[in-house]
């Protein structure tokens, strides 16, 4: 995923991170407090923020309710709670260690949200973020107004989020999850076991296609590595956290997409759709295959970057690809 720059800017104030855990757990009583310093602490520190918030408010507001476990949507009241001394212990904890290693806060709680779906993440795998959950949340009905994709693939998977948020979605599909990293598809294989879709879903070991036999697929979505060098050179400290397999695709960004584009026909049905995220490397796609009509995506929430292409497409373009 390509980065943003939306780290705040810090003023002159002085931070608190300084005092005494106790000196800070005495002076702090309430949810309310806790969120108030939380928020103050992350302006501060000039933080970046793009693994599931966007400023140091909404950063404040996922550390302090998932280090209480309450849901995001709890009644406002239980602002004036006053909290246990261990709660606001592990508040201040989960600050200092957000401020001083700027591991993204998913991580620290071990949690992500994605499609309205909790997801367990950890540094083996990407921060679920992509806009492709938009697609998920409407059942890829563009593509398929009266039927459901009967076999999904979602490829590069890491977490698992895309193909088991879209099996959750559409519960009649059977969904493959493939990755070349083994330390990914066991997070993969967790988030399988939480959700209950043993069943359906499953985590296979696959360099893109190769691992894939002669599976065919009426939907393949994938959020593959395609951060090119000069993003990736500049990327934000919190992204350094992430696996690197993950994210840098060579020189354009577009090292993984062009394999993908080769190989995805022989791995499609006959009304097959091909769903692949590029982000930034948008430019780079349309630069170097300018004949191909890529349908790119808008997105009511945001998002930028990805693309589907149809059997026909992939047909007519085979040459472009090889």
């Amino acid at each position: 995923m390509a980065a943003s720059t939306n780290a705040s800017t810090p003023t002159a104030s002085t931070s608190t991170l300084a005092l005494a855990d106790t000196d800070l757990r005495d002076g702090l009583h309430t949810l309310r407090d806790c969120l108030r310093w939380a928020a103050s602490e992350f302006y501060l520190a000039g933080l970046f923020y793009g693994h599931g918030t966007d400023s140091a408010w909404d950063e404040a507001v996922a550390l302090t309710l998932g280090a209480l476990h309450l849901p995001w949507n709890v009644d406002p009241a239980v602002l004036d709670a006053r909290l246990l001394p261990v709660e606001r212990e592990r508040i201040i904890a989960l600050v200092r260690e957000r401020i001083t290693t700027r591991r993204p806060l998913p991580y620290l709680l071990g949690e992500a949200f994605f499609a309205g779906l909790a997801f367990s993440v950890d540094e083996r795998v990407l921060i679920p973020r992509s806009p492709i959950a938009e697609l998920i949340e409407h059942g890829f009905a563009a593509w398929f107004p009266e039927e459901p994709p009967a076999r999904v693939l979602d490829l590069c998977t890491g977490s698992g989020c895309i193909g088991i948020a879209t099996a959750l979605h559409l519960p009649t599909c059977e969904v493959d999850l493939a990755d070349i990293s083994d330390e990914a598809l066991e997070v993969a294989r967790i988030n399988i076991t939480r959700h209950d879709l043993g069943e359906r879903v499953r985590a296979v070991p696959s360099d893109l296609f190769d691992g894939l036999g002669g599976h065919r697929y009426d939907l393949i979505v994938c959020n593959p590595p395609y951060v090119d060098a000069r993003d990736l050179a500049t990327m934000p400290a919190e992204f350094r956290h992430e696996p690197a397999l993950a994210l840098g695709a060579g020189r354009d960004g577009l090292d993984i997409v062009r394999r993908i584009l080769r190989q995805a026909r022989d791995h499609l049905t006959a009304e097959g759709v091909l769903i692949v995220e590029v982000g930034n490397s948008d430019r780079h796609l349309e630069a170097a295959f300018p004949e191909v009509p890529f349908l790119w995506l808008e997105f009511e929430r945001g998002g930028q970057g990805v693309f589907a292409l149809g059997v026909a497409e992939l047909d007519a373009h085979a040459a472009s690809f090889a």
